[in-house]
């Protein structure tokens, strides 16, 4: 039944889809992101739905009529350069079949974002870009918080099968990164139940967070409140809500959480910890031999790691973003990755700068703010994760470098008639229509 209502939602969309591209970036973020065809356990289940989504989309993008631009800032320069150095190392890639066959799904992931780029250029497309990211992730937190008290804490909470986020680590990153996001829809909402669902979500998306029992989440969760305190317009509100509640969620764990998460402390005593170690000097091994080129991507094989790694017989995946970018794509790789990150970031700061005090750019404001906190889940929690490629990241980049656009166009809307600080737009609107007919009398 699940297969038959995940198939019947997205092929319905799709005529709709034709005609408005924009929509098919909705479509694809929300099969991308939530895998909603994972949950059923028939046919659907190994569909290439978004690959129908984002083909879709593509054709209806270059059938439509609708302002074609990237907009060209930093971060998407460094994007473009990472995109086409990543075509570069796979050319020269020391695994040429594995690199191939990863290269396929990376190029169609950014060929999405690059669409997401040019189609959801205003602020009502990405609100509704983030309401999908929210919803797809929110629903593994609400489902992984109510898992969470049902069996105590005993069991870790887990991402849908066969895509980015199945690991219980790789769930809690992400669901890391959607917290502010939620956060920035109960700050911009003007429906009280929407609001208090959204509490209630964030309480149960944060419970699930430390049900993955996941030690790069508690750390990425440590960083990330620590920011959205710095982020926050209610910052006396916000640290009264995080003193009440984080001690009671801990409490709900067993003894074996804590167990876990002490050794954080005791790293060399730990097998698994010790392992990542292993491949991060497999990665910078790698990378100090092809310092430009890097292997390749998917690099990290067992026989490579005979060649590179301080103990060979020891093999595991990347389990860092960073590591992952440099065994793979080299020093110059891990530059453009780190410059993404970087200049979205400042794309962030300007769009605070310039909306701050505004009512009417509040939104921007706010939206930027938890942007930035969600990049920064990723860039602690991803330390210790290989998701150096998942599409929610280069999603925050794109929401960044949007709303960027989008106030820099209000911005020069505004440069011949000021519009006072504080001001609504409903008032904008107001003041002017009376400016016009002052003038024609």
């Amino acid at each position: 039944m699940r297969d038959y209502l995940v198939v019947a939602i997205i092929f319905g969309a799709l005529p709709y889809v034709l005609t408005r591209p924009h929509l098919g970036v909705l479509l694809w973020t929300w099969v991308g992101v939530m895998n909603p065809h994972r949950l059923g356990w028939g046919f659907a289940n190994d569909l290439p739905v978004a690959a129908i989504a984002g083909g879709v989309t593509l054709v209806s993008f270059l059938l439509s009529k609708e302002p074609k631009r990237i907009p060209w800032v930093p971060a998407t320069i460094f994007l473009v350069l990472f995109v086409l150095w990543m075509n570069v190392t796979t050319v020269f890639a020391l695994v040429p079949d594995l690199a191939v066959q990863q290269w396929s799904k990376v190029m169609k992931i950014q060929l999405m974002i690059l669409l997401t780029l040019m189609l959801m250029y205003d602020r009502v497309r990405l609100h509704h870009l983030v309401w999908v990211i929210v919803i797809s992730l929110g629903f593994y937190g609400v489902k992984g918080g109510i898992f969470t008290i049902l069996n105590g804490g005993q069991s870790m909470v887990l991402g849908p099968e066969g895509s980015f986020i199945s690991g219980n680590t790789e769930i809690s990153l992400a669901l890391t990164m959607v917290l502010p996001l939620m956060r920035y829809l109960h700050a911009t909402s003007d429906n009280k139940w929407v609001r208090r669902g959204l509490v209630a979500a964030m309480l149960l998306t944060a419970l699930a967070i430390i049900g993955s029992y996941s030690r790069g989440a508690f750390l990425a969760g440590g960083a990330m409140a620590l920011f959205l305190l710095l982020k926050s317009r209610k910052k006396a509100a916000l640290a009264a809500v995080l003193v009440l509640t984080v001690p009671l969620m801990l409490a709900m764990m067993p003894d074996k959480y804590f167990g876990k998460m002490s050794t954080i402390e005791t790293y060399e005593q730990d097998a698994s910890a010790m392992a990542r170690i292993n491949a991060w000097h497999f990665a910078f091994n790698l990378a100090n031999h092809r310092p430009v080129l890097g292997g390749g991507l998917d690099t990290f094989t067992p026989a490579l790691f005979q060649v590179y790694a301080p103990i060979p017989d020891n093999f595991q995946g990347a389990h860092s973003i960073y590591f992952s970018v440099l065994g793979e794509h080299g020093y110059v790789g891990l530059f453009l990755f780190l410059g993404i990150m970087l200049s979205a970031w400042r794309a962030g700061n300007r769009v605070i700068r310039q909306s701050k005090g505004r009512q009417d750019l509040l939104w921007a404001w706010e939206l930027a703010s938890m942007a930035q906190v969600s990049l920064v889940g990723f860039a602690v929690g991803g330390a210790f994760l290989g998701l150096a490629y998942f599409d929610v990241f280069y999603l925050l980049v794109a929401i960044l470098v949007l709303t960027e656009a989008a106030v820099g166009k209000i911005l020069r809307q505004e440069a011949g008639a000021p519009i006072p600080r504080w001001r609504t737009i409903g008032q904008a609107a107001l003041a002017g229509a009376a400016r016009r007919s002052g003038s024609g009398a």
